[in-house]
């Protein structure tokens, strides 16, 4: 199927060009302005798939399977037109689709045959507009987005701003964004009070709350060419997150034996830091490092670095080997299946907030012939990235993501 779609996808690649040459060409006007119509200058389609196992799984206290997949796909168009002052307008919007298996979820209520999230399918659309000036490669651009799932939608917007110096080698980058989140609070069966729904839409019409999350990010980014060879990069990302930000449906363990929802503060502030530095070795060696250092008002602290080093191996096949090394100290919060203090305020056994480190290697083949993909002048590249992942908790995932362009 997934062939038909890359198919129907070129074809109409094919009529737009066939459109595009056959059509008059715009006459000028008088006062030398040359109307340029919105036309598409990229495509893009990405499809990932992730597999996970482990045994410690949040919904059922730090404790039991963590085995998930899911199957992502996005479709990114990139269309833009010049204005009669010379400004480009570009637009693009993308879409995505999730869809998801979780054995654990099943456990939240594992006396009925099909539970609230054992599947689920996340859609996201988004658009973005940006006008930007070709002689300065100055930028602004705003932002909507929109995302729904079974317990939860969002609604997000931001803007973003690209300021570079005169002589190009200084670039300042800032983008602001709001998530406007709904939660549907489903708890564990076991857990709720009398009364209280499933919260699954089949054959239960009992009340559930809802609940607010709302999140506010900010990125600085400040990029130097340092020398011919040396490029740099500072990010800096803090965020602040306010409302439900506990998952009602994980439980908790106590050490006298009983069992709670987990509970844990209601805002949250981030701060990510982050280093980039790419060294161009020559016409084929690239070396891209990465480091970046986290903390939050939860307690956790991280440190993550990556090595990335593409090779050209000819004029258009590229491999790309990578590895990336995390360590976390966890938030105040965590404690294992049956450890939590019965005098605790905030609680959680969500071994993704617990200590940790982990290490992720994978590679990256990138084709771009001159005259396209399999001889399609539209198809301009194509990707295969596959990476394992390991965690010092027992998880262990992989992922492969095949991403496609089109011009």
């Amino acid at each position: 199927m997934r062939k038909i779609y890359l198919g129907v996808l070129a074809l109409y690649l094919g009529i737009l060009s066939s459109h595009a040459q056959t059509k008059p060409q715009p006459a000028k006007d008088s006062t030398n302005y040359e109307s340029r119509k919105l036309k598409i200058d990229e495509i893009n389609f990405v499809s990932a798939y992730y597999h996970q196992d482990g045994n410690n799984s949040a919904v059922t206290g730090g404790i039991g399977t963590e085995k998930l997949t899911d199957f992502a796909n996005t479709l990114d168009l990139q269309m833009s037109r010049y204005s009669k002052t010379g400004k480009k307008h570009t637009f693009n919007f993308e879409l995505g689709v999730d869809h998801y298996t979780s054995a654990s979820s099943d456990k939240i209520d594992p006396y009925s045959l099909s539970s609230a999230s054992m599947q689920d399918t996340r859609i996201y659309p988004s658009l973005n507009w940006t006008i930007s000036n070709d002689k300065t490669g100055n930028a602004f651009g705003v932002t909507a987005s929109y995302s729904h799932e079974f317990d939860y939608q969002s609604f997000g917007g931001g803007i973003n701003l690209t300021r570079l110096s005169k002589n190009k080698n200084t670039q300042f980058d800032f983008k602001a964004n709001v998530f406007l989140d709904t939660w549907k609070v489903i708890l564990p069966v076991e857990l709720r009070p009398p009364g209280y729904g499933s919260g699954s839409e089949k054959d239960d019409n009992r009340p559930v709350d809802y609940k607010p999350r709302n999140s506010f990010s900010t990125s600085f980014s400040l990029s130097q060419v340092l020398t011919s060879r040396l490029q740099a990069a500072l990010i800096v990302e803090p965020s602040y997150q306010h409302g439900l930000l506990a998952t009602k449906y994980q439980r908790d363990y106590f050490t006298d034996g009983s069992a709670r929802v987990e509970n844990l503060p209601d805002n949250r502030y981030k701060l990510p830091i982050g280093l980039r530095f790419n060294y161009f070795l020559d016409d084929h060696f690239i070396i891209r490092t990465f480091y970046r250092y986290y903390m939050d008002n939860w307690g956790i602290r991280a440190h993550t670095a990556e090595i990335e080093i593409p090779v050209k191996l000819t004029s258009f096949v590229s491999v790309s080997p990578f590895y990336r090394y995390n360590t976390q100290v966890g938030t105040r919060y965590f404690a294992p299946y049956g450890q939590h203090n019965p005098n605790a305020q905030f609680y959680t056994s969500d071994y993704d907030l617990s200590s940790l480190h982990s290490n992720f290697v994978g590679a990256n083949i990138r084709l771009s012939p001159p005259n396209g993909v399999f001889g399609s002048e539209h198809f301009s590249s194509l990707e295969l990235r596959a990476g394992h992942y390991m965690r010092s908790t027992g998880l262990n995932s992989n992922i492969v993501t095949l991403a496609m362009k089109f011009k």
